[in-house]
C-alpha cells in the first residue's frame, strides 16, 4: 500500500526542485478553487480563469509559504484576492435572485440511474442553485465552512477577518441560504403538502 504524501511533503520535493510533483497539488485542490472561484464569478470560463491564475500565482509564492496555516487556507487566500481582483476588473455586477442563468450554470451531472445517487445529485444541486443566489462574500464563506471544511479561525484568516465576525457573518448567511433553498424548493414543498 503506497503512503500519501502530505500537502508540506509536496511543497518541500517541488522546492527542492522536482517541479513536476506540482501537479498532485494542483490535482488535490483544482476542484475546490474552482468552485470557490465559480462562487465569486459565476461564469464557468472566468472561474475556469480565476483557478487558473491561482495555481500559477501559489507556485511562484510557494517559497514564501510559512506552515503557520494548512496549505489549503493559504491557497484559498490566494482564491480569494485572486477573485476579488479579477471582478474588480470586470466590473461584474451581482446577480439577482430572478437571473436564471446562474443557476443553469452549475448544472454539471453525469447521468447515473442509481435512485440514491439521483437523490443526492439532486439536493446538491438545489444547494449549489440557492448558493450561487448568495452574494460572493455569502457563498464564499458558506463554501469554506462546508464545502473547504475550514475552521473559522481559518476562514478568518483567508477572507482577513476576526473568527467572531466569521461566525456572525456564517450565521447570516445560514439565515440567507435558508431562505433561498425554501424559495428553490416552494414548489416541491406545495406538491408534498
Amino acid at each position: 500500500m503506497q503512503h500519501k504524501q502530505s500537502d508540506i511533503d509536496l511543497i518541500t520535493e517541488v522546492l527542492s526542485g522536482n517541479t513536476p510533483v506540482y501537479a498532485e497539488l494542483v490535482k488535490r485542490h483544482q476542484r475546490f478553487v474552482f468552485t470557490l472561484a465559480l462562487r465569486f464569478s459565476k461564469n464557468r470560463e472566468d472561474a475556469e480563469e480565476i483557478a487558473q491564475d491561482c495555481f500559477i500565482k501559489a507556485y511562484k509564492a510557494l517559497g514564501s509559504y510559512k506552515q503557520t496555516a494548512k496549505f489549503s487556507t493559504w491557497l484559498y487566500t490566494i482564491t480569494y484576492t485572486t477573485s476579488m481582483s479579477f471582478l474588480r476588473k470586470k466590473r461584474l455586477d451581482v446577480q439577482s435572485i430572478d437571473d436564471e442563468g446562474s443557476i443553469l450554470q452549475l448544472e454539471n451531472q453525469s447521468s447515473d440511474f442509481n435512485a440514491d445517487l439521483v437523490e443526492k445529485k439532486s439536493n446538491y444541486v438545489y444547494l449549489n442553485q440557492a448558493i450561487s443566489l448568495l452574494a460572493p462574500d455569502d457563498a464564499s464563506i458558506i463554501t469554506l465552512f462546508y464545502q473547504g471544511e475550514q475552521s473559522l479561525e481559518e476562514i478568518g484568516k483567508t477572507l482577513h477577518m476576526e473568527s467572531n465576525t466569521v461566525k456572525v457573518k456564517l450565521h447570516r448567511a445560514r439565515i440567507r441560504l435558508k431562505e433561498k433553498l425554501q424559495y428553490l424548493l416552494k414548489d416541491e414543498v406545495e406538491e408534498l403538502l
